[in-house]
Order: C-alpha cells, then structure tokens, then sequence
C-alpha cells in the first residue's frame, strides 16, 4: 500500500515539506511516484526526522535513477555513491558556499541531489535555494525568447582546479582522480523540464564559463545580470536543518548554497545524486 503524504508546500516560487513516509523502508511503487510528482512540482522537497545509512539512503536514491560517482570527490568506502561532505571546526572553507547547479559540468548533468544530515552546528549552515523557473518566468517576453536561442558553457575547471577545489583544503573530505572528466560541456542557456515542459534558465556561476559563440568579455556581461537576477530573494527558500533532516533538489530547475556561517562547528552531510534513466529504461519507467 502507498504510504499518506502530508505536503505542505513552504514558499512562493518553490519548496514543500513531506511527513508521513519513511524514507529507510522499501516503498511501494506509488509512493515513489508521489514523491517524484511533489519534486517535480515544488523543485525542492524536504523531510524531517529520518534515520538512514548510507546503504538506505542510496537505495532511496536509486528509486529516481541511477546514482552518480562524484569525479572530483572520494566517495565513501564501500559506498562509493556516498559523498560525505564534512566541515571539521578547524576549516574555514565549506563544500558547496556559492550559488550553483550540481554537476552540471558534464556532458550529461545529474537530475537531482540527496542531502541528509548526520551531524550539524549548534546554530548556522543553513541551505539556500533558487528556482530557476520562477527566474526565467520573470524575465521580459523579450529577454526570454533572446535566451532560448542561445547555448552556454560549463566546466568544473575553476571550481575544482588545485586552487579552487574546497574539499583539498578540508582533511575529511578526499579529492578524486578525475583524468577524463576535466572539459567544457555545452548545455541549453533554457531548459525545458521534460517532466514538466516548464522552462528554467540553466547557468550558475560555479560552473557556466561563457555562452558559446561570444567572447568571454561579451558573455560575462548578460551572465552577470543572470546571476544577480537568478538570486532575487523572491526566488528563494532558506531551509534549516536539523539532524536527520533530508533535502531532494532538482537539478534542472535549482540553484543552492551552503552557507558557511557556523565557524569552530562541525557539519556533517550524506549526499547521493540521481543521473537521468538511460533512454530505454526512462520509457519503462513511465
């Protein structure tokens, strides 16, 4: 039998919070699929008071599609889908502090993410999101048929170059080999949900370059404007975590940000995250 959902959606432009389900059971077909329905439409959904392992959560995960290797970041031992992200009281830097859109520096950007907090500051370390569709709807008629015709580019060379990659400078979290993975990947500056066919502009600061076919300095002026406009408060929701609280964020519509504003804590996050199906199998799956 399908678990009762309790939604109660939080904000204006995205975010709901789900009770009645445990998320460590198996669950049944319809549950998952009320789940994924309330993810699509609400872009981000949250849950309290849940008590995962790692095994667990990714097999919560895999529910949605399979779970993506980090290239950049170890996962964790035997479970390599686990990205444990940790913050030690003695590091200044945090996982994830700016505005962004998960791994969308590669040639086929995950759907969505899973965070679940094991252990938290006493106060801080919030988490931040931003509809990307709400920011495009909010745009000129203009601006957005401008947008719709253009393609941008991504690449994890800044973030995760020697100089830039937050998690070298942290002792609990190990960097990856990622040989292969290192390149500029073009992605639609619109995307169209395909679950939804609703629009969302799709550039973040951490990872989108240039919009191809411009030169840098002519991109850096229409991307500027999209990023302070993608922020607008009216866009956003703040979640406050506590132990055991998870967060499922749709990547093709989201932007967060980890705020780093718990100095001398330590914060310690699970986070598994969904690949789109193969071709074959997303049928199947409908």
């Amino acid at each position: 039998m399908s678990q009762s959902l309790n939604i109660r959606r939080v904000a204006g432009a995205l975010g709901a919070e789900i009770s009645g389900v445990d998320l460590a059971q198996p669950l049944p077909d319809e549950t998952i699929a009320a789940i994924r329905r309330a993810l699509v439409e609400h872009q981000v959904i949250f849950f309290r008071d849940q008590d995962l392992t790692p095994a667990q959560q990714v097999a919560f995960g895999r529910r949605f599609g399979p779970l993506n290797i980090h290239p950049y970041v170890t996962g964790m031992a035997g479970q390599p889908e686990v990205m444990e992200i940790i913050k030690e009281p003695s590091d200044r830097i945090n996982f994830g502090g700016g505005w962004h859109s998960d791994m969308s520096f590669l040639e086929t950007p995950a759907i969505g993410s899973i965070l679940y907090a094991v252990e938290l500051p006493a106060w801080g370390g919030d988490t931040l999101f931003a509809s990307q569709a709400a920011a495009f709807e909010a745009l000129s008629p203009g601006l957005q048929k401008t947008l719709e015709g253009l393609n941008a580019v991504h690449s994890a060379s800044r973030e995760y170059s020697a100089q830039g990659h937050s998690a070298q400078k942290r002792g609990a979290m190990q960097v990856a080999e990622a040989d292969g993975y290192v390149g500029e990947y073009v992605h639609p500056m619109v995307l169209v949900h395909p679950e939804t066919g609703r629009k969302a502009l799709y550039v973040n600061p951490a990872f989108t370059l240039r919009i191809e076919g411009w030169k840098t300095k002519e991109s850096k002026a229409l991307l500027d404007y999209l990023f302070d406009h993608c922020r607008y408060e009216a866009f956003t929701w703040r979640f406050a975590w506590a132990k055991g609280s998870v967060a499922f964020w749709d990547n093709r519509s989201v932007w967060h940000f980890a705020l780093n504003d718990y100095p001398g804590q330590r914060r310690h996050m699970r986070r598994v995250t969904v690949d789109p199906w193969p071709a074959a199998q997303a049928v199947a799956a409908e």
